[in-house]
């Protein structure tokens, strides 16, 4: 695959990420959620959906038969954590245990630990808690469960109905890719970035801990290099020329400072940004757990890998307090958790790990990787209006949700005009005119839209101006649903099925706006949030699910 051009390498990437058939899928998938109603959902949604697989294939372990016909395996969890969370450190090590209690009750008794320690599966955990801020209002209408936002295209489900895609779907889809090469690993991903990487994912691990990142170049950049890539910005991943290829961290540091601080690599073969998402393996993972095992107990701390794992164990403890002092850390406290994880690591070479594999290393995604993100309102809204471009991004996009043609599962009436670039996943619409717009789930009997998201609403009539966006909306009204440009309009409903509007603007950021009453709303984002604590947000689902059917067939027009 190092021979591939880069929109060869993509498109190999997209291809195993898209195999029906023999779908990439890590043996065993870890939700991290906020609550135990999102767990429950997870667990099944998954289960039954994206990690169930084909009937044709065979996914096996090494160990017992019977236990060889549960994988691929979800568990979900919830981070019933201290106030302010764990940090996706400690969050990690919180999760994958309780994961390992979950295995070991609704699994035959499965011990995840040993599976992996034995090498016989691979394992992910996907970080989905949060509040959701950027994305505000969207995580509101799904109740808090943030990753349960949805996508404006269709996949199939296990019951053979079509519903609009997720945003932790597409990404627990994607990111299979890297399962078969870890085998004895916890693989961590974040549950909003939908990358596609132009360098080889298919690999043999060589160190403990390897974390992902693009790597520019294969030489270590000048001063002003550092400054034109913003690396100053950005925890950065420099990797050695040495045999070993070990890699350190830093973050956040200029040209000079970084050089100084790396030099415990020696010659510096290639630097890049990090990208936060990582895998270990289960000697280390161990270690981990054992180190933090009061933490864990107690539900107390917060610490996250790449401050309080990663730069620990790969800088000298002078450097590291100096990296920790420009996050306002005082020296005692870092110089303290730096001897704690030195000692850590030296037992961990004393018993003999370090003889065969690194500490620390980096898996390169490559500089030309494509990247989808869906964090922020903005970003939500330019990465599905990448549907209608015609580049080789957009035609990646639309391999990877399997986009085949402009109208999927779709019927249009005779007076319903639609220009040749928007894009319809499982619609009904009788009259209107659709233009430079993405569509899933609408039933409707008039649409005008221009520029528009439109994703699982029905109603008389629907009219979106561009940069719109409207999520879970059912309405029976003779008016309709309007939405002026830049409108953002979504439906909270609770579990009596008693509906809000929220309003929010494209130009607004709801992580600055978080407090404050924004678009005429009689709550702020904050208050919605509070007031979905503890939503059970399958009843939800199932609640709306209904009220939508009923309102739809309501309009006669089918």
């Amino acid at each position: 695959m190092t021979n591939l051009t880069t929109s060869e390498a993509l498109a190999k990437a997209i291809q195993a990420m898209t195999d029906t058939e023999n779908p990439s899928l890590f043996d065993v998938t870890i939700i991290c959620t906020t609550d135990d109603h999102q767990a429950d959902y997870w667990m099944k949604r998954l289960s039954e959906g994206i990690c169930k697989a084909p009937a044709s294939t065979s996914f096996s372990s090494s160990s017992s038969s019977t236990k060889n016909s549960i994988f691929p395996l979800v568990l979900a969890v919830s981070e019933d954590w201290a106030d302010g969370g764990a940090g996706n450190g400690l969050g990690t090590l919180y999760a994958f245990e309780k994961a390992c209690r979950v295995a070991h009750e609704k699994f035959n008794s499965l011990n995840l630990k040993q599976e992996l320690m034995q090498h016989n599966v691979s394992a992910a955990l996907f970080h989905t808690a949060g509040k959701g801020t950027r994305l505000a209002p969207l995580p509101a209408s799904e109740n808090n469960n943030k990753p349960g936002v949805k996508l404006p295209v269709c996949h199939q489900l296990s019951d053979g109905t079509y519903s609009p895609i997720t945003v932790l779907e597409a990404v627990v889809k994607q990111s299979g890719i890297y399962a078969p090469s870890r085998k004895g690993r916890l693989s961590v991903f974040w549950g909003d970035q939908i990358f596609v990487p132009s360098a080889p994912f298919q690999y043999i691990p060589t160190h403990h801990a390897d974390i992902m990142c693009t790597l520019l170049g294969n030489k270590a950049p000048t001063e002003e290099e550092w400054v034109e890539k913003g690396l100053d910005k950005y925890g950065v991943i420099a990797v050695s020329n040495g045999p070993g290829r070990d890699a350190a961290q830093v973050e956040k540091v200029d040209h000079a400072t970084a050089t100084k601080m790396l030099k415990v690599l020696g010659d510096i073969g290639a630097v890049g940004p990090s990208l936060g998402s990582f895998s270990v393996s289960a000697p280390l993972l161990e270690a981990l757990c054992n180190e933090f095992s009061e933490e864990l107990g107690k539900k107390e701390g917060k610490l996250d890998t790449d401050p309080h794992f990663w730069m620990p164990l790969t800088l000298p403890e002078e450097d590291y307090i100096q990296l920790m002092d420009q996050k306002g850390v005082l020296s005692e406290e870092s110089r303290a958790h730096h001897v704690r994880m030195a000692k850590m690591k030296k037992e961990f070479e004393q018993r003999g790990h370090l003889k065969n594999m690194g500490l620390f290393g980096a898996v390169d995604v490559g500089n030309n990787a494509c990247w989808w993100d869906y964090g922020q309102l903005k970003l939500y809204s330019s990465n599905n209006h990448k549907f209608l471009d015609t580049d080789e991004n957009s035609d990646l996009l639309r391999k990877f949700f399997g986009v085949t043609d402009h109208h999927m599962n779709t019927l249009l009436g005779e007076g319903c005009k639609v220009d040749e670039k928007s894009y319809l996943s499982m619609c009904k619409v009788v009259s209107g005119n659709i233009q430079e717009s993405v569509m899933a789930g609408v039933e409707a009997i008039d649409v005008n839209a221009d520029g528009a998201i439109i994703v699982n609403c029905t109603a008389r009539k629907i009219v979106a101006g561009k940069n719109s966006i409207l999520y879970n909306l059912i309405d029976d009204s003779e008016e309709g649903i309007v939405a002026a440009s830049g409108d953002v309009i979504v439906s909270v409903t609770d579990e009596s099925g008693e509906m809000m509007e929220l309003r929010s603007k494209h130009s607004i950021c709801g992580g600055k706006a978080w407090k404050e009453k924004v678009a005429g709303n009689h709550m702020s984002f904050e208050e919605v949030m509070l007031k979905n604590i503890g939503a059970n947000v399958s009843k939800i689902e199932s609640k709306r699910q209904e009220l939508y059917k009923r309102t739809s067939s309501s309009f006669g027009q089918n």
